[in-house]
């Protein structure tokens, strides 16, 4: 029986989400004083009453801009398939990729080796991708995109999953010469 290993790991806010919440919240408080002005240039009352549905409307514009700024990513090996799923506010999943294990040929925590590499396609799926010190990445071959990189964090149990399905020398390499030292 093959096992089933899953972890969810939530990405970490950098200044981006940040400011795009506060863009999110500086237009909404703007819409309701540029139709009152639109209304007292016009003189037409109207429109500072849509401003206040639009404002209200808004409202649930900004919920949405703020939970979508949640975002999670799943990892979980079944077989020898490593799938990492993006799970944005627990409302949307979408599969980022999906890895054939055995088809890894480098899975390493050295950002220097994969510097030295040309990628057709990089999946970033970590918790923090400025953390160099928890972060993998692995290599492999993909038949749609060529070369590609997949950036992300796993536990000890993900690691234990992709263990049996992986190239020896890895195994060897990634588990008993790391402990060595």
């Amino acid at each position: 029986m093959e096992g089933f290993n899953e972890q969810v790991v939530k990405r970490v806010n950098k200044a981006k989400q940040l400011l795009i919440k506060i863009f999110a919240v500086v237009i909404l408080i703007s819409i309701p004083f540029i139709g009152a002005a639109i209304a007292i240039a016009t003189h037409i009352q109207y429109i500072f009453v849509v401003s206040i549905f639009l404002f209200l409307g808004g409202i649930y514009g900004v919920w949405y801009v703020f939970t979508s700024q949640k975002v999670e990513f799943e990892y979980s090996v079944a077989g020898n398939d490593l799938d990492v799923c993006k799970i944005i506010a627990l409302r949307k999943r979408r599969l980022v990729c999906r890895v054939p294990i055995n088809e890894i040929t480098e899975l390493t925590k050295d950002e220097k080796v994969i510097d030295a590499m040309r990628f057709t396609k990089t999946f970033i799926a970590a918790r923090d991708v400025d953390a160099k010190d928890e972060n993998y990445y692995a290599v492999f071959s993909s038949p749609a995109f060529g070369k590609c990189l997949l950036v992300f964090t796993p536990n000890q149990n993900i690691l234990e999953g992709l263990k049996p399905h992986l190239n020896k020398t890895l195994v060897i390499k990634l588990f008993y010469q790391n402990n060595e030292r």
